[in-house]
């Protein structure tokens, strides 16, 4: 009976929302495959979430704490934008946002005591954004005259986990790129250097779509159990960023066939052909993008006919492989090389160098002329020098020992000059010590 109660009365708050027990029962299969887990656990994924939301008209919301790093708060506005009424709208009612410099209501001193009343109560989740910024003795990122890698270090030590939501949370991305005055890099790389070893879950992107920031929170906030979430190498959720966008992209086909659009504007971008020839990065950048889509799985970049700029390739240990730094200029086919202070293009590198062999070439012909050596060819040995030396064991046969020329078809010739006859074609010659065993016999 007890049971019969819960379901109404969660069966009423979903259709308050505009939300069908059907629709969220498909948003709980959902995040049980994000999560890596089987579809026999949706059932345990559906208790979570109902728990959760009748938890909710008993105040007992879990605790989120935003931190706003080095970012232009792309993210927050991109998880901000998700369409009401909808399944998201009943995970946003999952949580209290206790701090965000972006979205919270307060201000001040008020917001900072927030902050520390959670962090000291504990249980709660850490949502990261932007980059981590060890330059300028970490001033650039001071807040309520706390240094920016204090605010973090503070509020990830207590956390249940830590959610490095967009490229530059991931490792530092547009603020990592060349020349990095400002010494970014992701959240986990830093934890990793002060010690600090809470569960880091790392969401790229650029920025981070919003549908996964909502699955990683249901599976960390409602499940209660980070573990649970299946994490690739880079600490990023596998079934989110195992598979490339070349995998599941709607232009695979063209691809295929060698259909390529090569200008902007042409027929073949007309026809929808595969994108690679200007720049896309979809083959080595890992994202789902083509699947979940954006503005509520309206449409994605490709689709909408840019190139994709791998905005999701993040390597969270090495500032230096950020999205920017490896994929711009994003329109070419191939990244800029650095040589000291000049930025060039592989292909322009080829051109000099094929043009300096050019070059080369050239004036070595002009040497050549000026110094006689172009008119009847080189010079070269009439006799071999080892022939000259060794007549009997010569390597090559001449017309003359001693002013050489070429052998033609006089045999007597050719064993004067060699000091033993021409073998028979097909028929190897006999060493001198058997032919004369051979005549004693």
């Amino acid at each position: 009976m007890e049971n019969q109660t819960t379901i109404s009365e969660f069966d009423s708050i979903l259709s308050s929302r505009g939300v069908t027990r059907r629709s969220f029962m498909k948003l709980c299969a959902g995040v049980a495959a994000a999560a890596g887990l089987s579809q026999l656990a949706v059932p345990r994924v559906a208790e979570a979430l109902e728990k959760s939301v009748i938890g909710a008209t008993k105040g007992d919301l879990y605790p989120v704490i935003w931190i706003e790093g080095a970012s232009c708060t792309g993210c927050t506005e991109s998880f901000a934008q998700i369409e009401t009424p909808d399944a998201a709208t009943v995970v946003l009612d999952m949580i209290s946002l206790n701090y965000s410099e972006t979205l919270s209501a307060a201000a001040g001193h008020s917001m900072e005591e927030a902050k520390k009343q959670t962090i000291e109560a504990g249980n709660y989740i850490l949502v990261y954004e932007g980059g981590v910024l060890e330059g300028f003795d970490y001033n650039a990122l001071r807040v309520a005259g706390e240094t920016g890698n204090v605010a973090l270090e503070e509020a990830a030590a207590n956390a249940n986990a830590v959610v490095a939501i967009g490229s530059c949370a991931v490792n530092g991305g547009w603020m990592a790129a060349h020349p990095n005055p400002a010494g970014a890099m992701g959240v986990q790389q830093y934890l990793e250097k002060v010690g600090i070893n809470t569960t880091v879950v790392n969401i790229p992107g650029c920025p981070v779509n919003p549908e996964w920031l909502m699955s990683v929170l249901v599976d960390v906030v409602l499940l209660e159990d980070p573990s649970l979430i299946k994490l690739n190498g880079y600490n990023m959720p596998a079934g989110l960023f195992d598979q490339t966008i070349h995998d599941n992209c709607e232009r695979r086909g063209h691809f295929e066939n060698g259909e390529f659009v090569y200008e902007f504007g042409s027929e073949e971008e007309a026809k929808g052909y595969c994108l690679y020839p200007l720049g896309c990065r979809g083959p080595q950048t890992k994202s789902v993008c083509g699947v979940t889509m954006w503005n509520n799985r309206r449409s994605w970049c490709v689709q909408a006919g840019a190139p994709c700029v791998g905005c999701c390739e993040a390597n969270p240990n090495n500032p230096g492989q950020n999205w920017v730094e490896v994929n711009t200029p994003f329109y070419k086919r191939h990244r800029d090389l650095r040589v000291g202070g000049l930025v060039l293009q592989p292909g322009t590198v080829a051109l000099a160098v094929t043009g300096l062999v050019a070059a080369a070439l050239v004036v070595h012909g002009f040497g050549m002329k000026k110094f006689g050596r172009m008119d009847g060819g080189a010079d070269f040995e009439k006799v071999r020098k080892w022939d000259a030396a060794h007549p009997e064991q010569s390597i090559g046969t001449y017309a003359d020992g001693a002013e050489g020329g070429p052998i033609l078809n006089d045999d007597a010739l050719y064993e004067k000059n060699t000091h033993h006859a021409r073998p028979v074609r097909g028929v190897a010659a006999k060493p001198a010590d058997d032919a004369a065993d051979a005549e004693e016999n």
